[in-house]
C-alpha cells in the first residue's frame, strides 16, 4: 500500500510490479519536479498494482511470451469493432494510414488484416508485431467479457489502497479497471484519480459496458464529492479516442491535453508532464 497507487495498462503480461516501478517512479516524480512539487512524494510513497498476470499463459514457451495469433483470430463483434476504432482514429491522426473504406471495413473479407496492416505501419503503432496487435484486442475483450478476470484485476487495485492512500494514477486499459475499482469501493479514501490515455470514454465498447453502468448516459463517479479526477490525453493517442470525458463522466472530469511527441501512448511521457504533475500534487496536498 502507498499514498500513490499505480495502475499499468495493456500489454504488461510479461512484466511485474518491480520492473513496472523502476519506469514509473522517476517519471512520475519527474512530473511533480515540473510541477514545482518535488517534495510532497518520494519513491517510498508509489506503489504498482499488477494485474498483467491475469492475461500471461501459463507453461508456454515462445519468443515474446504471447500466443503466435494471426488475422483469422480476431473474433467477430466486439474485437472487430475495437480494430475498426483504432484504424479510424489512427488515420484521422496519422497521413500515412490509409482510412477504412469501404472495400477494407474489417467486417468483409481481408477486412482484418488490411486494418492489421495499416495500424503496423502507423506513427502511433509502429514497430507492434500482428501478433501483439491481435493479443492487445483479446486483453480488453477478455477484461469486459470474464467476469473473473475483472473482478481479479480489481482486486489488485483495492489491496493496495489503504488509509493514506491519496492518489490513484491509472494508464490505458488500467484507467478501466482503476475506474471501475473505485466505483465500487464506496468510502475509499482516494482525494484524486489522475487517467493517462484513457479508451473509458469509447462509446459502446467500453463506456456502456462499463460496471457499474452508466446511468441516464452519465457513468457513475467514483467517489465521493470531494474526490478530484483529471483526464490526461494526447490528442495523437488513437487509445485515448474521447479526449474530453466530461460529456460521458459530467463537469468534475478536468480534462487535459499535452503534446508527448512521437510517442503519444507512451506512459512515461504523460507522467513527466507537468499538468500531470500538478494532478498528483493536488492530491496529495488535498487540494
Amino acid at each position: 500500500m502507498g499514498r500513490i497507487v499505480c495502475v499499468h495498462g495493456i500489454g504488461k503480461q510479461t512484466s511485474g510490479e518491480q520492473s513496472l516501478l523502476r519506469d514509473w517512479t522517476p517519471a512520475l516524480l519527474d512530473g511533480l519536479t515540473r510541477a514545482e512539487q518535488p517534495d510532497v512524494a518520494g519513491s517510498g510513497d508509489v506503489v504498482m498494482a499488477f494485474y498483467g498476470h491475469l492475461f500471461r499463459l501459463v507453461g508456454e514457451r515462445l519468443a515474446v511470451s504471447d500466443p503466435l495469433y494471426t488475422a483469422a483470430d480476431v473474433e467477430r463483434g466486439f474485437e472487430e469493432e475495437l480494430l475498426l476504432t483504432w484504424w479510424e482514429e489512427a488515420a484521422r491522426v496519422d497521413p500515412t494510414v490509409a482510412p477504412p473504406g469501404a472495400d477494407t471495413l474489417v467486417r468483409v473479407p481481408g477486412g482484418v488484416q488490411a486494418g492489421l496492416r495499416q495500424l503496423a505501419k502507423s506513427a502511433f503503432f509502429g514497430g507492434v508485431a500482428l501478433r501483439s496487435l491481435v493479443f492487445d484486442l483479446k486483453q480488453v475483450s477478455r477484461y469486459l467479457r470474464d467476469p473473473e478476470v475483472r473482478m481479479a484485476a480489481q482486486t489488485a487495485v483495492t489491496d493496495q489502497i489503504g488509509p493514506e492512500t491519496r492518489v490513484v494514477v491509472a494508464h490505458s486499459l488500467g484507467s478501466v479497471v482503476a475506474y471501475e475499482a473505485l466505483a465500487a469501493t464506496p468510502g475509499h479514501p482516494v482525494r484524486a484519480l489522475v487517467t493517462l490515455g484513457s479508451p473509458l470514454g469509447i462509446a459502446n465498447l467500453i463506456f456502456d459496458r462499463l460496471e457499474p453502468a452508466p446511468e441516464g448516459g452519465v457513468g457513475v463517479w467514483p467517489g465521493s464529492d470531494r474526490l478530484s479526477w483529471t483526464n490526461v490525453a494526447d490528442r495523437g493517442d488513437v487509445v485515448a479516442l474521447e479526449k474530453d470525458l466530461r460529456p460521458r463522466f459530467g463537469p468534475g472530469v478536468n480534462p487535459v491535453v499535452v503534446h508527448n511527441g512521437a510517442h503519444a501512448h507512451d506512459v512515461t511521457a504523460y507522467l513527466t508532464d507537468q499538468l500531470t504533475g500538478a494532478a498528483i500534487a493536488g492530491g496529495l496536498n488535498g487540494e
